[in-house]
């Protein structure tokens, strides 16, 4: 006889805080606070709403939503009818969302009802789907379509009985499918659990959580910020979309205490801030930045700003993951710290060789966090594989770092972003990290463009802080007299904006395709 249960999924956590926490905010939207009770009812009438409408446990439903409570009634119904979520990005193409849709195997979408004509259309392309579903808050209904109101009418306010394991997958985020065979990478239940536990460990979440989440929830920042949240019995506040101005003013009026944002947003933030100042700030006890690298001045401006400072975490959404300590950040303004709990991290060579502290590779990860694999793609699998001399199996990046003599890890690029000029591996961070630190630049990329000379070269793509007089040829100068001579820019390129997807990455994919007619000497 024993005493022990198994350890619970996240949606059983969360059918405990419902009853448990039953009068406490859980997710708030505007003006509106949904309580544990609330919330978990609405997820648990959606839950039962597909299993009667015919989808199963381990089946997957796609989600083209913009944020509000509908979307998280959604994507927590689905983990409590224990089918596979698979949220898009509201950004990409409608020849990706197919992509995905069908490389998925949806039985089901789900569509806000501002993106409902868009999914409506793709979903014509898509032979599986057998429902489809909107919220119809405005009570307009299209043809075909099912409202949550309709689907949730009579179904219990308890959660379903779980026919799953923590093996069976909880959501599938997709990485790629505008060109290509689309790459899903999928996380199973206890995967997620786990992940979440670890997280809320390093960001410092806990009951009392308010979290302030700007970022669309397809995005797995988002997620970061949610489940974590969740986990701990907190409250999540949903903002529709970014504003400077709106963020600061809901962290006074609100008195949020967690935030999960890419580094552009933290810079607009600072920036807003003197227009604001009037506003309370002082109740922000852990930020996390991610997405894109975040570069020593500004670093350094968040903890001038806020008393938390912030910790910045590097990671993949396919699990590998580092957090720099905001004890460990002064001297370290550089480092994304050490991996997270029960995660381990090694560098290798082009041969597959481990290397010494402070000498740059491959940086690779194990751990219970890590995705199961990419859905469906054996080749994708077998590309992020490496096979250490102990058989140990771990998985590969595609970033290139060091760990220096005291554990701490240091992005030096992305392997394909990485330059290769005459021979030489040039690293367009190294650059950039220069650039940055011109008084005129608000933003910049460096990229590899055609050099009949060098093979490639680096070029810089600088945005303009507002009002600067400078001009490119100053800018090339200035950094050019602070870079190695194989680092040298051939050119800067003034331009009004970078190229950036949902999570603040810059998409030097498009910035190289853009440029590449240009020629170098």
């Amino acid at each position: 006889m024993s005493f022990k249960t198994p350890s619970p999924l996240l949606p059983e956590i969360f059918a405990l805080h419902g009853k448990w926490r039953g009068a406490d905010p859980a997710v708030v939207v505007g003006e509106h606070v949904w309580t544990w009770r609330e919330f978990t009812a609405a997820a648990h009438q959606f839950a039962h709403g597909l299993h009667t409408l015919g989808i199963e446990p381990r089946d997957r439903v796609g989600l083209l939503m913009t944020n509000g409570f509908a979307m998280v009634q959604a994507i927590f119904g689905c983990m409590a009818a224990g089918v596979v979520v698979v949220p898009l990005n509201t950004a990409v193409s409608d020849v990706a969302a197919v992509n995905m849709l069908r490389d998925a195997g949806v039985k089901a979408v789900v569509a806000s009802d501002d993106l409902m004509p868009r999914l409506n259309a793709v979903t014509e392309q898509i032979d599986d789907v057998v429902c489809k579903l909107m919220p119809a808050i405005d009570k307009k209904l299209a043809a075909g379509w099912t409202s949550f109101t309709q689907m949730c009418a009579g179904q219990p306010p308890t959660l379903p009985p779980l026919s799953i394991t923590g093996g069976d997958l909880i959501n599938i985020i997709y990485s790629s499918g505008t060109t290509g065979v689309p790459k899903g990478i999928a996380h199973d239940h206890a995967g997620r659990r786990d992940w979440a536990y670890d997280l809320g460990l390093a960001l410092r979440y806990h009951g009392g959580a308010r979290t302030l989440l700007t970022i669309g929830l397809y995005s797995n920042i988002s997620w970061v910020a949610m489940l974590t949240t969740l986990l701990s019995g907190g409250c999540i506040y949903v903002a529709s979309q970014f504003d400077e101005y709106a963020f600061i003013d809901l962290v006074s009026q609100h008195r949020i205490t967690h935030t999960a944002m890419v580094p552009i947003q933290f810079q607009r933030v600072i920036e807003a801030l003197p227009r604001r100042s009037h506003a309370d700030m002082s109740t922000m006890q852990a930020m996390m930045s991610c997405g894109s690298p975040l570069r020593e001045p500004l670093k350094r401006a968040i903890f001038h700003h806020f008393d938390c400072g912030v910790i910045e975490l590097y990671g993949l959404t396919e699990g590998i993951i580092t957090t720099l300590e905001t004890e460990h950040a002064e001297g370290r303004w550089a480092s994304v710290g050490r991996p997270l709990l029960g995660t381990d991290i090694c560098i290798v060579d082009s041969n597959g060789c481990r290397l010494p502290a402070n000498e740059s590779g491959e940086i690779c990860a194990r751990g219970r966090i890590a995705m199961p694999g990419y859905w469906r793609r054996n080749d994708a699998n077998s590309a992020a594989t490496y096979v250490d001399d102990e058989g140990l199996v771990w998985m590969r990046s595609g970033d290139i770092g060091y760990v220096d003599s005291e554990g701490f890890l240091y992005i030096v690029d992305r392997k394909k972003d990485m330059i290769l000029s005459g021979g030489q591996n040039i690293y367009p961070q190294d650059i950039e990290t220069v650039a940055a630190g011109h008084p005129a630049v608000f933003d910049v990329a460096v990229i590899g463009l055609p050099s009949a000379k060098w093979g490639e070269t680096p070029v810089a793509l600088a945005v303009l802080r507002a009002g600067s007089d400078t001009d490119a040829l100053m800018i090339k100068k200035w950094v050019n007299e602070r870079v190695g001579k194989q680092q040298r820019l051939a050119d800067v390129i003034v331009v009004d904006a970078l190229p950036r997807n949902p999570n603040g990455k810059i998409l030097k994919r498009e910035l190289r395709e853009e440029y590449k007619e240009r020629h170098y000497a």
